[in-house]
């Protein structure tokens, strides 16, 4: 589903990834871990097209950009990168929610504007995203009246509005309060049980642990570990792996 290729980005004289090279296979769930600065908001932001990046290849469902493709996007490739992140849903640390609109009308905006969905077709789908995040009582709520566990289930909710195959998450709980993590991590956990190609930056390690299929370790720009999770959390096999997991998880 993805495929990133020598993926290499820069900003100024710093290199903020160095030649980044992964595969993810349909319906896998990937946490992406590591120590902050280490790279892996950049990460999702190119595989979104978000960020340009100086070199390498980043493909999504057998479509293909290159770094000059995205640097220099012609007439065509502008197009093709729309039509990728249709394929790409993208939930934020902060939420991102429009706060002029009501919840109903943050996940509904998409759908009508992009995808020329017919209203009362979106607003049943909105429903029935609202009703899988345990959030139906809360569609006509502004962001602003909304706990923060509600406003991050609301921004998944928008997310999976536009049918994406491919979901990055860039620590959906950091913002949130200690009590409010579990509603959040419950509400991903059952994602997991669609097919959707998953990759999630995340600081909860027992989360990671319990419910990826597949760890894959930043540090410094680079992937250095990329694994099973019972592998990657009981016998990690390079230093800086283990030196990150001793100062995130206590015994």
């Amino acid at each position: 589903m993805i495929n990133i290729e020598n993926l290499s980005k820069s900003v100024g004289h710093t290199h903020i990834l160095k030649g980044i090279t992964l595969r993810l296979k349909v319906g896998e769930v990937c946490a992406l871990i590591g120590p902050s600065g280490s790279g892996k908001t950049s990460l999702l932001r190119c595989i979104n097209f978000l960020d340009s990046f100086q070199e390498g290849c980043i493909s999504i469902d057998s479509r293909s950009l290159t770094h000059s493709q995205v640097m220099n996007p012609t007439r065509k490739d502008r197009e093709l990168i729309r039509k990728l992140r249709l394929r790409v849903g993208m939930v934020f640390q902060n939420f991102h929610l429009f706060p002029h609109m009501t919840v109903l009308k943050n996940i509904v905006e998409a759908p009508i504007r992009v995808l020329k969905m017919p209203r009362k077709d979106a607003e049943d789908k909105a429903f029935s995203l609202l009703k899988r995040v345990r959030m139906q009582d809360k569609a006509h709520a502004y962001p602003s009246t909304l706990s923060g566990g509600e406003q991050q289930r609301a921004a998944i909710a928008r997310a999976l509005a536009l049918n994406p195959k491919v979901l990055l998450l860039d620590e959906p709980t950091s913002s949130l309060d200690p009590e409010l993590v579990g509603e959040v991590l419950d509400v991903v956990e059952d994602l997991t049980n669609d097919g959707i190609t998953m990759l999630i930056v995340t600081h909860e390690m027992g989360f990671a642990r319990e419910t990826a299929t597949r760890v894959i370790v930043m540090d410094d720009g680079r992937v250095i570990e990329d694994d099973h999770p019972r592998t990657v959390f009981s016998c990690p096999q390079h230093q800086r792996t283990k030196i990150f997991l001793s100062r995130v998880i206590r015994n």
